[in-house]
Parts: C-alpha cells; sequence; structure tokens
C-alpha cells in the first residue's frame, strides 16, 4: 500500500539499545518492570511516605560554607557542605553517602534558595500558598511555573534538608570560574570534567563519608553527571541527571545549524554575571581571596566572543579561531561536549521533557547507556525548562514528585534499600495532549513508518497560513511551487517557549496554539484521524526545495490539529540548507532506506552551499516525541523559513541566503514528505 513500511530499523546504534534493553527486560523476569502503573502503585507511595516523614533519622541540618578544594593543577574550588545534625546543629559522626552537585550559577544562590524553602516559619506558609493556587484560563502557563514549587521539582535545584535528614550529606560545589571558585569558566571542556572526577575522589575520601557517591542537579548540575559518569570514578555509584543535555552543540548551541539566540546570551549573562559575585564574608574577615578577583578580571565574559562572532562575521573566510573550533569536530569543545553515554555504568534515572531544551540528548542517552531496565530509568514529562516536576504528585496517574523520586533512587543505589525503585518501569512518558503512561522502551514497540506526502491541495484547515495544503497518503501528481519567506510571528509559538526556557508558555496563545506563527508558514494537513492513534519516536521532514541564494534557513513542525481549528506543536526540527549533511553511521533509517533520524555533522568542512535555482533534497529531522491523536483530530506539518528567537543561522550563512523566499518544489518524482512513527497507519 502507498506510503507504508515495517517497522524494521536498519542503521542506528539506538536500535541495538533497544534490543538489548528488550532482551535484558524479557531475561530478568522479577527484576524487570513491576509496575506499569506511572505512580508506582504501592511502592509510589512508600516512597512518598519517606521522603515526607515527619519523624526522620536526624533532626537537624548542619552547614559547612566555603570549604577549599584544591584540583591537581592548584585552582581552588569552594563548597557548601550540608550534613546530618542533631537538633543543635551539631553535625553527627557517622559516616554517610554524599551526594554532589556542581553547579555554574554560584552556590550563594542555592544557599539562600534552600534557606528559604527550608525556614521553619516560610517553608510551611509557602507550600500552604502555593498548593491552594491554580491557575486556569489565560493563565494557565504560569501555573506550571508554580507547579516546580508546589510539586518538588524545584528541591531537585536545592539542598534537599529532608534527604539530608534521612540520612544523606550534600556538597555543593561551584565549578571552575565561577561562584567563590577561582580559574577561568570552562563551560564542560575537559578541564571541567576532570574537576568533576576530583571532586567526587575528595568527597569519596572525606571522614564523614562513607565512600559511596551519588550527584544530583538540574540542567548543567544535570549535564555534569553525564559527564562524569562516562569516566567512571570508582565512589561514583548513581545519578539522578534532571533535564540534562549532552551533546551541546546539536541542543541548544546551534540545533541544525542556527545559533540558539533565544537562550544563549540570557544564559551566559547570567552566569558571567552572578561569577562576580564576591565572598563578602571573606572581605569581612579578611580573608578575601586574591587570586580569585584576577582570575576574575583576566576573563569576565566567558565565551562571549564566540557569540559575538557568530552574529557578527561577515563571511566563512573571517571566521575566527575561536569561533572556527566550534565548527569542527576535533576540537576540545566538539569532543569534550559528548555525552559519552554508552561509557555509563552507575544507575542512571533520567528526568527530561518534549519541550525542554535538551530533549535529543535526553531520550538519546537513555537508549545509548548500556545498563539493564532496573539500573536505568527515563522520564519525559511534556514541560519546558523552568517547568521542572509540575504536575507530578504521585497521585491521578502522575509520576510521584522528584523529590521523593531521587530520594528513593539513592536509597536504592547508595544505601542498599530494597524499596522496588529498580522496578518501577524502564520509559515513564507524558503523551502531549493526554495522560501519563509506562512503557518497556522507547521509541514505544508497535509503531509502523508512514509517509504522508505534502500537497498543494488546499484542506481548508488553516486559511490563515501562507498557503493551506494537504497531507495525503499517496504522492502528489503535483508539480506545483510552495514559496514561504523570513518571518517573525514564530516570536509567539511553542518553539518560542521552549528557547526562552518556558517564560512565553505563560501566554498559552502561543506555547498552546500555533495558528499565530502559522501566518508565516506552509501548512499541510490531513483528512481527520478515524480512530485514536499514537506518535511515538523520531519524525523527519523531507523537502524537495528550491533557493534564490547559495543558503536558506527551514523549520518543520507536527502538529495536533482538534475539531475546533486548534493546532498544537508536538514536535519540531531546523537546518539551516548548507550544513545539511549527515553522519549515516550515527543516523537511523526506516526499512525503506527514509533517514528518520539524520545526525547532522554540523562543520565547516561538511557544509555545501546551494546553486540557486536548483532542486536540492534536504532532511529535517524532527525531536523525538510522544503524542496521542484523537479520533477526529487532524495531523499537520508547518514549513517556514525563520525560528525567531529559536534559531539564527551564524552570520555568514545568514548572508548568504540573503532572508530570500524560498521554494518547495512539487514533484512526483522527488517528493517532499513526512515520516513519522504511528500506531496505524492512515488510509
Amino acid at each position: 500500500m502507498a506510503g507504508l513500511w515495517g517497522t524494521r530499523r536498519m542503521i542506528g546504534v539506538r536500535s541495538a539499545a533497544l534490543a538489548t534493553v528488550a532482551a535484558m527486560a524479557v531475561g530478568l523476569g522479577g527484576a524487570g518492570v513491576a509496575s506499569a502503573d506511572p505512580t508506582g502503585g504501592a511502592a509510589g507511595r512508600q516512597w512518598t511516605a519517606s521522603h515526607d516523614s515527619k519523624q526522620k533519622k536526624y533532626a537537624g541540618v548542619s552547614i559547612q560554607t566555603d570549604v577549599p578544594i584544591r584540583m591537581s593543577d592548584g585552582t581552588v574550588l569552594r563548597a557548601d557542605i550540608y550534613r546530618p545534625a542533631d537538633a543543635r546543629k551539631r553535625p553527627i559522626a557517622t559516616k554517610t553517602p554524599t551526594i554532589v552537585n556542581l553547579t555554574p550559577y554560584t552556590k550563594l544562590l542555592t544557599s539562600l534558595g534552600t534557606a528559604v524553602t527550608e525556614h521553619p516559619v516560610l517553608k510551611p506558609f509557602m507550600e500552604q500558598v502555593v498548593s491552594k493556587i491554580h491557575l486556569t484560563g489565560p493563565l494557565r502557563g504560569a501555573d506550571d511555573l508554580i507547579g516546580t514549587m508546589r510539586d518538588g521539582g524545584a528541591k531537585t535545584m536545592m539542598a534537599d534538608y529532608d534527604l539530608i535528614r534521612s540520612g544523606y550529606t550534600q556538597v555543593v560545589v561551584d565549578v571552575r570560574g565561577t561562584g567563590f571558585s577561582q580559574g577561568k569558566w570552562q563551560t564542560f571542556k575537559s578541564r571541567e570534567q576532570k574537576d568533576t572526577v576530583e571532586v567526587i575522589n575528595w568527597a569519596a575520601r572525606q571522614k564523614w563519608s562513607d565512600g559511596k557517591i551519588g550527584m544530583s542537579g538540574v540542567s548543567y548540575s544535570g549535564i555534569n553527571q553525564i559527564y562524569a559518569a562516562k569516566m567512571a570514578p570508582k565512589a561514583l555509584k548513581a545519578i539522578f541527571p534532571v533535564e540534562p543535555g549532552g551533546d551541546l552543540i546539536r541542543d541548544v548551541v546551534a540545533p541544525g545549524g542556527a545559533l540558539g539566540v533565544g537562550f544563549l546570551p540570557l544564559w551566559l549573562t547570567l552566569v558571567n554575571a552572578t561569577k562576580l559575585i564576591p565572598n563578602v564574608a571573606s572581605m569581612m574577615t579578611g580573608n578575601f581571596d586574591w587570586k580569585w578577583l584576577a582570575d576574575r578580571m583576566s576573563e569576565p565574559g566567558t565565551f562571549y566572543p564566540q557569540l559575538f562572532a557568530a552574529l557578527s562575521t561577515p563571511n566563512i573566510a573571517s571566521i575566527p579561531p575561536n569561533l572556527k573550533s566550534l565548527l569542527e569536530t576535533n576540537s576540545d569543545e566538539r569532543s569534550s561536549w559528548l555525552s559519552g553515554a554508552d561509557k555509563i555504568t552507575v544507575p542512571t534515572m533520567i528526568y527530561g521533557g518534549w519541550f525542554d531544551l535538551f530533549t535529543n540528548t535526553e531520550v538519546r542517552a537513555f537508549n545509548q547507556i548500556p545498563l539493564p531496565p532496573s539500573q536505568k530509568k527515563l522520564i519525559m514529562g511534556d514541560g519546558y525548562h523552568l517547568t521542572i516536576g509540575a504536575r507530578q504528585s504521585g497521585k491521578n496517574g502522575t509520576p510521584p514528585r522528584l523529590d521523593v523520586l531521587q530520594k528513593a533512587w539513592f536509597d536504592k543505589w547508595l544505601k542498599g534499600i530494597d524499596n522496588g525503585i529498580d522496578r518501577y518501569s524502564p520509559v515513564t512518558l507524558k503523551q502531549v495532549g493526554d495522560k501519563w503512561i509506562s512503557a518497556d522502551q522507547f521509541p514505544r514497540a508497535g509503531m509502523q513508518r508512514q509517509r504522508l506526502y505534502l500537497s498543494d491541495k488546499r484542506s481548508g484547515t488553516a486559511p490563515y497560513a501562507v498557503r493551506d495544503g494537504s497531507l495525503k497518503v499517496a504522492r502528489t501528481t503535483s508539480r506545483g511551487r510552495l514559496t514561504v519567506s523570513p518571518g517573525l510571528a514564530t516570536i509567539c509559538s511553542r518553539d518560542s517557549a521552549q528557547q526562552t526556557i518556558g517564560v512565553v508558555a505563560i501566554l498559552p496563545v502561543c506555547s498552546d496554539d500555533a495558528r499565530f506563527s502559522e501566518r508565516d508558514a506552509l501548512t499541510f494537513t490531513s483528512a481527520p484521524v478515524p480512530t485514536t492513534r499514537s506518535v511515538s519516536g523520531y519524525t523527519n521532514v523531507r523537502l524537495n526545495t528550491v533557493h534564490d541564494a547559495t543558503d536558506g534557513y527551514w523549520v518543520a513542525t507536527l502538529n495536533d490539529v482538534a475539531p475546533n481549528g486548534t493546532s498544537k506543536v508536538i514536535s519540531t526540527g531546523q537546518l539551516v540548507t548548507s550544513l545539511r549533511a549527515y553522519d549515516a553511521a550515527k543516523s537511523e533509517f526506516a526499512a525503506n532506506g527514509d533517514v528518520i533520524d539524520p545526525y547532522l555533522k554540523l562543520t565547516l568542512s561538511s557544509r555545501q552551499p546551494v546553486t540557486p535555482g536548483k532542486p536540492v533534497a534536504i532532511d529535517i529531522g524532527l525531536l523525538p516525541t510522544e503524542a496521542l491523536i484523537k479520533a477526529g483530530h487532524r495531523l499537520r506539518v508547518d514549513v517556514f523559513a525563520m525560528n525567531m528567537p529559536r534559531g539564527l543561522p551564524l552570520r555568514p550563512l545568514l548572508n548568504a541566503s540573503q532572508l530570500k523566499p524560498q521554494h518547495i518544489q512539487l514533484d512526483p518524482t522527488r517528493p517532499s514528505f513526512v515520516n513519522l512513527p504511528i500506531s496505524a497507519t492512515l488510509r
């Protein structure tokens, strides 16, 4: 039948990993999937009770601030140490497992946040207030931000006193060149990764540590965990990375070759500003660290030169060395910024989101980790980078809170408590548009690959778009040309919400409905689906394009269109045309040969300028997703020629594009189509 192929995968590391996982799940029997309930069932309720119990093993928390940790090159990092204590805050003599968190946002902020959220008066007051706030209507987008506090996600960013009082020491360290630590900020390069291992080894040797180390933290602190685990320090026994990256060029620096202008400038400003906050306490005691000041003055704006060069360099020949190192694979940055997840051997629970900054890595790293289902878990919500764990309470079919899961994970792998967390579902997924589900793997089993062809026949569902086209099961016979020009309507879009870490999502009119941004798009919409279907995995959009310049910029989204016309983005991808080359050995293909997960090279040496007027086929790989398409809904592909603020081509490539209109050339011999993973094919 036209448009239909089997599910056999031909190439890709993920395929082998999934097969291994499935085999292990069968072979492990009782150690495999014991809870197909996202809440964790009775075990989940016990995890929550254990975390929230008022009868803690220890009454207090002792805090030691600005503890020096000397690295092998002489640089001194600074740490705050939180230890279990008695009611008078005297640290216990018993050795405990230790949880390490390395942050670039200054541990001073961690300390202040913890002091507020753990204050004996403020804590119950805040908990009562946020528990009563449930925003709806035009303000419903802000409710998930509040939910981060209400539902325990924020505690994974701070020192968790409930965890500490149950018998853990927590160490929060400023990474090199940030906070109160000496040195120059390394932004995950090899020296910083070596620091992480040295901090782990230091913590394991301390008199208050039993030698078993876990790692916790969100975002940057989650990325550090992935990089530490791949180097396998002996003392590291488990990690709990929340929203971790691991392929930073493809995740956030330049996904698809377009610079992440909505996130990078603000993020760099945050880190570079907070690293200049001095240690006032040391000034008062006469112990100010003058080496710290000298290091800050020598490089006050880390990574700004590369950012400015990316935005201002007029042509390829003028690219400076510091930017060029990001555009070739053999540099310290490019080699250091790969996750190496296939080398991870410690139990790992990853929490991420379908609209997080690091969706690409969260799923890919999970599938690459060579561990059985009992020792690796993936939880994917449908929120943004700021909405950590929102609407997760362990009730009404949702997973337990993140602080609850974190304690259960460490209790199992650092204390040896048989609490059943190893039998929690290997994969727990929030279906976009529906509920939480449990699965043995991702992508879920049972999906079939299907092509749906782009057609210029009007669907009648998007009269406001640049062109309202259709998605068809059979390839079109038309030879029409569809034109789209760069525009700014995507400033109000789900991609904008993703790039601004959830801030734009406060406006549901932007994040939950693409009709505003579709005014700058070519839309291609299917007929209503007769019965409910799932989409699970990777989608690729193949376009037969024609350019009026030597480069271009393409953006594609996969949408769920409701009967009332609401168009909700469920996955997205982008590509600078000249950077379309992909590594076939690291990509994945359908049985018919279609690439379904192109692994872009994103290097200057692989750049391929186009010839104006000559058709060129491009593949836009979309981020993985899990979605439910209800009966009566439609699938839609949107195609744009700009994606501000999520992406902007590097200045030389932007200049080459001249911001000219771009064209999809329909041709039955060179069809444009979307290849998607669907539970039941459309007919």
